[in-house]
């Protein structure tokens, strides 16, 4: 775990991200993002921030049917992996326009699946890649879970702050969200898929923690406990979409729209407009970083808010290599 080594600058311009993605087409989702790269540097924006799997869009029809051969196969070969010149282009992409990227996507490592987030700086370096560390619910049919490496990648010093990323659920990891805040974040990218409106009430499979409305409240609650401002960052999904991953009998993501993007302040305050949940955009703020300090004055779950001598946590985890040598500590 690494500590701040820098202050962030007094006040910097953000962009979230709500749009949708070429579901499905990796080639055409990578040239979408290096659009709205340089869109979102275009309008004065220092950082930008990408949906749970923007790349190649989230895999919307596991909550309609678990198995989809057809499906799955396409997903994965239109998942991106990072030594690829696909990513290069997003790196590229970073760097001519002096913008850090925290971008969402579909891992593929030899042709197994995980929801990853990687933070790449305003000179087109890999500061921090992570992923989910465990897929949530159905998405276990389609993603591998992290190791200790990859899962607790955390929190990195960036030319606008300590900024850090968590996928969907993760935001109700007690602990993970602990780990996080000790790294003393300054930007938090909260990163989901397309979110859509409370089920009725008794309406089975429907939960309020999965809707745009209890997303949010997770969103907050992170932006108070942290005392960090959140980037609320969703995706869209239209009919093309909805028809083309056959989701319109599903239990979500079965109409168009979901986009709920938004900026919390570290007082858990909403600091942006929204867009129509059916509509692509980008939302800026200008984060005044006087607010976290504010905010630190009053709470500092980490710091004078803290009792380590009662509580505490333990992070790490075994070596998790495939192949070790005789003699290797296990």
């Amino acid at each position: 775990m690494t500590t701040p080594t820098t202050a962030p600058p007094p006040t910097i311009r953000v962009a979230v991200t709500q749009s949708e993605p070429i579901w499905l087409d990796l080639n055409a989702t990578i040239t979408k993002t290096c659009s709205l790269i340089a869109e979102a540097a275009s309008q004065g924006a220092q950082l930008i921030s990408f949906p749970e799997c923007w790349i190649p869009g989230y895999p919307a029809w596991i909550w309609t049917r678990p198995v989809s051969p057809t499906l799955h196969t396409l997903y994965m070969r239109n998942s991106l992996n990072t030594s690829s010149p696909e990513f290069a282009r997003i790196l590229n992409a970073a760097k001519s326009h002096n913008i850090t990227v925290v971008l969402g996507f579909s891992e593929n490592v030899h042709d197994s699946l995980y929801i990853s987030q990687a933070i790449i700086s305003h000179e087109g370096e890999v500061l921090s890649k992570r992923r989910k560390i465990k897929a949530t619910h159905m998405e276990r049919t389609v993603f591998g879970d992290a190791d200790a490496e990859t899962g607790l990648a955390g929190v990195v010093d960036t030319a606008v702050g300590r900024v850090g990323a968590l996928s969907c659920w993760e935001h109700v990891q007690p602990l993970l969200k602990y780990y996080m805040c000790a790294q003393r974040e300054a930007i938090h990218v909260a990163a989901w898929p397309p979110l859509f409106k409370e089920e009725d009430e008794g309406d089975e499979g429907g939960l309020f923690s999965m809707s745009g409305e209890g997303a949010a409240v997770l969103a907050r609650t992170y932006a108070m406990e942290s005392s960090s401002f959140v980037l609320h960052t969703t995706a869209v999904i239209s009919q093309a979409g909805i028809d083309l991953m056959q989701t319109a009998t599903g239990a979500i993501m079965n109409t168009p729209g979901g986009g709920s993007s938004a900026v919390f302040g570290p007082d858990g305050r909403l600091l942006s407009k929204a867009l129509p949940p059916t509509e692509e955009g980008i939302i800026y703020a200008d984060l005044d970083f006087e607010q976290v300090y504010r905010a630190k004055a009053f709470v500092d779950i980490v710091g004078h808010y803290s009792r380590p001598d009662l509580l505490w946590l333990g992070v790490g985890g075994r070596d998790q290599r495939h192949v070790r040598e005789v003699g290797d500590d296990l």
